[in-house]
């Protein structure tokens, strides 16, 4: 068993109200550039929809993320040999037009125009070109349902259903998916990389890219199934998120998750078994995936676990950071938070808690559990997108919810505890009160527990000054 810590998130979608607010900042602090005006390492899609860029889901498309292939786990993007006799055009790249091309406007021709009859207007110009152009997509084109009439259809995660039946108005539903890199434990664009440019950091397992080994190939735009990895057209080098390592480094959250005004998301560690990561990669099936990935997760109140994880030399703070971890509770004890397509079989490190939707038809208040048929949003829908299919894991979590919302209106409203709701759900009151705490109640010292980096006596910076008085060897 080999220990390692990793850094995760935890987003719940039934808080998310689609405000974007997560995305500004990202934009302003890291993509605010020359030839990165199209990149958005967070974004929040409206779902149902084919997001950004166009169709990243449809892997048969874009052959991104790992298969298996006789039994073997393989790139679905294809080898080395399927890389050279495309070395000068990969067919699985997306387009510009797949993002979107960037614009600005004229604003000057705003504030110079003269005094006249008709207010002066302005046209898009391309950020690329400096030509006007006909604005046809962008990073939140589907936003509140927009356009889904025409691009409803596509979407993967329609999967099983009758997609006609939900562009209907009466049947229609929506939640927002709030998206960034998912720094997996088997990530593809890592694996897809012909320079070693990008890499796993082994103290937090943020993936990052090295900017001076980077040679351009764009592999790993293709290779990445979730698209969060983007070619930069000045540099000639690929960008993506980096978790905001030097905020992370420092004790502190990301941007995305300190400016979220839903205060939807969590960050903390987790520890895993990294020995076990080919095994649950290559699970038969993908339904598969998810329970072996959840099965890699230890448990960091183990005695026995902190003595190895320290022995594999992870440090003090970090262990006790991952004890108080809110990513921990939510996806492993609670079971509540779930992954983002693991059929891709990456082993994200980003997961979403699923949205409990409004009912369809009137039901029993008093007893909410049986209203999980009734919701708005298919339970098959979301099975599609969190859990390869799988409906199980997503019953259980959003009974859950709804059995810790009846729990806390009985207590709070009737002033009584009706414990038979949780017990149906393998939840104690104990665990309900904690989870409406996490969920609803926590400050920011609970929801983001980061510690800070740790730094070995052998850096130039600690030793300044020591020359000459260090234990001679």
């Amino acid at each position: 068993m080999k220990i390692k810590a990793q850094t995760a998130m935890v987003l719940n979608l039934d808080k998310c109200i689609g405000c974007h607010t997560c995305s500004i900042p990202c934009k302003n602090v890291w993509t605010n550039r020359k030839g990165a005006e199209y990149m958005w390492f967070n974004n929040v899609e409206c779902k149902p929809g084919i997001g950004y860029p166009k169709k990243w889901e449809n892997q048969d498309i874009h052959h991104g993320g790992w298969h298996l292939k006789n039994r073997k786990l393989e790139l679905k993007a294809g080898g080395r040999l399927h890389k050279g006799l495309n070395i000068f055009h990969n067919p699985d790249l997306p387009t510009i037009d797949d993002y979107y091309e960037p614009w600005s406007y004229d604003y000057e021709k705003l504030i110079s125009s003269s005094k006249r009859r008709h207010q002066p207007s302005i046209r898009p110009r391309s950020q690329l070109t400096g030509d006007h152009i006909k604005l046809k997509w962008g990073p939140n084109w589907e936003d509140d349902l927009a356009g889904l009439s025409e691009t409803g259809d596509g979407d993967v995660n329609f999967q099983r259903l009758d997609v006609s039946l939900y562009l209907q108005f009466r049947n229609v539903f929506m939640f927002y998916l709030p998206r960034l890199c998912e720094h997996c434990l088997n990530p593809a664009c890592v694996a897809s990389c012909p320079s070693g440019a990008l890499y796993k950091r082994d103290e937090d397992g943020i993936v990052l890219v090295d900017q001076e080994r980077c040679r351009g190939w764009r592999y790993c735009v293709s290779g990445c199934p979730y698209k969060k990895v983007y070619f930069n057209w000045k540099t000639g080098r690929a960008e993506k998120c980096i978790f905001c390592y030097p905020r992370i480094e420092a004790g502190l959250t990301t941007l995305c998750a300190h400016t979220c005004v839903g205060r939807i998301r969590y960050v903390g560690i987790f520890l895993y078994d990294a020995d076990r990561i080919p095994q649950a990669a290559s699970a038969a099936n993908s339904t598969d995936v998810y329970p072996a990935h959840l099965d890699m997760l230890l448990d960091p109140n183990d005695g026995e676990i902190r003595k190895a994880a320290a022995a594999e030399g992870i440090a003090h703070n970090v262990l006790e950071a991952a004890s108080r971890s809110p990513v921990y509770k939510l996806a492993k004890s609670w079971r509540l938070a779930l992954p983002l397509h693991p059929e891709y079989r990456t082993l994200p490190m980003v997961w979403y808690i699923p949205p409990l939707s409004p009912i369809q038809t009137h039901a029993d208040p008093d007893w909410e559990i049986d209203l999980i048929n009734r919701l708005r949003i298919p339970i098959r829908y979301l099975a599609n997108m969190l859990t390869a299919g799988d409906e199980g894991p997503v019953r259980m979590a959003l009974k859950r919810l709804a059995a810790v919302r009846s729990h806390m209106r009985a207590v709070r409203i009737e002033g009584k505890t009706n414990g038979s709701h949780l017990e149906d759900v393998g939840l104690s009151v104990e665990q309900a009160e904690q989870i409406y705490r996490l969920l609803a109640l926590a400050p920011y010292t609970e929801r983001f527990v980061i510690p800070t980096a740790t730094r070995g006596q052998s850096e130039i910076h600690v030793d300044q000054g020591r020359c000459g008085f260090a234990e001679s060897t």
